[in-house]
């Protein structure tokens, strides 16, 4: 048993070796490895010498190509996710490029352990929903604040089933505006739809008649189906994708 264990890990040690290709570019060593990112592209990472050393780095491409598929890492938890992922692996971000500083000795661990690194931020594009749900309404509390938005966030209403119901936020009426409640909503979808317009049925006849319901809609990275916003507009939920926020800031903001 462990002579064919120790034969497929020379298999293995082989086809790192035979699968890595070297090319020199202004001084850099750029080292094409056998890994794929989630593009199924070969992982391309970049050595110069440095003092007594190497320093190895990606030439900021992940978090370029993250940032170019609106998956941003600019704000503070997209930020932290980054941060965590990075120590597990000796790895820092600086300006935008991971990298990290070996020795001769240690190179080989170093350049497996910045590989390792990039296949793991890449797979930040594919957080967990919870996650992404957290990230995207983080999203569009930067965007209340920065508009300066007077609201109160996590209601809950009791509807006239007797259920519970969470609202994101709640704008107090004004002189010019009825009360707004708004919901962010990530993941956008018919099932989705039908869902947050459950909640307003429920609870509006224990609002104001006046009380409006706007419903987010996250289309940074795809298209929303147009039953979706039919199915919100159908129960008077006002359905604003976030790509066109702006059409509802003055109606936010009074």
């Amino acid at each position: 048993m462990i002579e064919e264990v120790a034969t497929l890990v020379e298999c293995y040690r082989s086809w790192l070796k035979d699968k890595t290709a070297l090319r020199e570019i202004n001084g850099h060593i750029e080292i094409t490895t056998p890994f794929l990112d989630r593009h199924n592209d070969f992982i391309q990472i970049y050595a110069r010498r440095e003092n007594d050393g190497f320093l190895l780095t990606d030439d900021g491409y992940t978090i370029d190509d993250l940032s170019m598929s609106g998956c941003s890492l600019d704000t503070p938890k997209r930020k932290d996710f980054l941060r965590s992922t990075l120590s597990g692996f000796g790895v820092k971000n600086e300006n935008g490029e991971l990298c990290v500083h070996a020795t001769k000795d240690s190179f080989p661990l170093k350049k497996h352990s910045l590989i390792q690194s990039v296949l793991a931020v890449n797979d930040l594009f594919y957080l967990a929903t919870p996650h992404v749900a957290n990230v995207f309404l983080e999203d569009v509390i930067l965007w209340l604040d920065s508009i300066d938005v007077r609201y109160t966030p996590n209601v809950k209403f009791t509807g006239t089933s007797g259920y519970d119901h969470l609202f994101d936020f709640a704008i107090p009426k004004s002189k010019q505006e009825p009360e707004r409640l708004l919901r962010a909503i990530n993941d956008p979808t018919k099932n989705t739809a039908q869902t947050v317009a459950f909640s307003w049925l429920d609870t509006r006849h224990v609002r104001s008649a006046a009380s409006i319901f706007i419903a987010i809609l996250n289309d940074s990275n795809r298209r929303i189906p147009p039953n979706v916003d039919q199915a919100l507009q159908s129960y008077d939920v006002k359905p604003v994708h976030w790509s066109r926020r702006e059409e509802v800031q003055d109606q936010l903001a009074a």
